[in-house]
């Protein structure tokens, strides 16, 4: 088979959770290039509407709905509309995610149940839904959006968001323990921990501490809008056929410092 070919989405449907910007909107597009079609959700369904239209001057089929991942409700509709107009889920790209930045002691109980629902529980809502229809038809590709602050501790001075690394450890987590529960369905379940890449949630993290985190950088530069689509079409497609349970690490080098 030539290599190339393992990258082909050509025929296969993914969902993008959070697709309507950011690094869910990046995705989105890579997966769109390999010739994917497209389901985008998020709570707000403008923004997914607007990406789907630039998907499908690429010559894919969309959707665009919209869903709050801690819903059961909603993740259901969304569920059912992508298999109604398409058929089967071959592709689910949990990136729906919330963060709060504050210190330890200030940290409202709120602030934690709402940042560890988004990011954990809509992560397994999402998963669990879709892995009904993944265990059915016996494959599927599962990528939840981690970050390199679910890897470590992270220092107070750029990045005071315990809720948020705590919620993308046990996203980490929960990867490896569904890949390990999955496998047997033919489903891949793995994780990306990106690094720090200029997005609407980030711009305040990044006007304060985005020379430390500079520093602290290797290739010395923020991740752009290409910087992501690589390590997303790889696992979504045949090239990780044979990989689940993993964590690529997409950040100019931090995690290595």
């Amino acid at each position: 088979m030539n290599a190339l070919s393992l990258f082909q989405l050509t025929g296969k449907t993914a969902i993008v959770t959070g697709g309507g910007r950011g690094l869910g909107a990046q995705i989105a597009h890579a997966f769109a290039d390999a010739g994917a079609n497209v389901v985008i959700c998020s709570r707000k369904k403008e923004a997914c509407d607007e990406v789907a239209k630039e998907l499908e001057e690429k010559g894919v089929q969309t959707l665009s709905l919209a869903c709050d991942v801690t819903s059961e409700t909603d993740v259901t509709n969304v569920v059912e509309q992508t298999v109604n107009r398409f058929g089967t889920i071959d592709i689910l790209v949990n990136n729906s995610g919330a963060t709060w930045g504050t210190p330890v002691v200030d940290m409202p109980s709120e602030a934690w149940k709402k940042v560890m629902d988004v990011n954990v529980t809509g992560t397994f809502l999402m998963a669990k839904a879709v892995g009904k229809v993944m265990i059915e038809q016996k494959n599927g590709k599962i990528i939840n959006i981690a970050s390199v602050a679910g890897l470590r501790g992270a220092d107070p001075k750029y990045m005071d968001t315990i809720v948020y690394n705590t919620s993308k450890g046990a996203v980490i987590t929960f990867t490896k323990d569904l890949a390990a529960k999955w496998g047997q369905h033919q489903i891949n379940v793995n994780a990306i921990a990106p690094g720090f890449f200029p997005t609407k949630m980030s711009k305040g993290l990044l006007e304060h501490g985005g020379n430390l985190i500079l520093e602290r950088t290797p290739l010395q530069r923020f991740g752009n809008e290409d910087d992501l689509k690589g390590a997303a079409l790889f696992l979504a497609s045949q090239a990780s056929d044979y990989v689940t349970g993993e964590v690529v690490v997409v950040d100019g080098g931090m995690n290595a410092m």
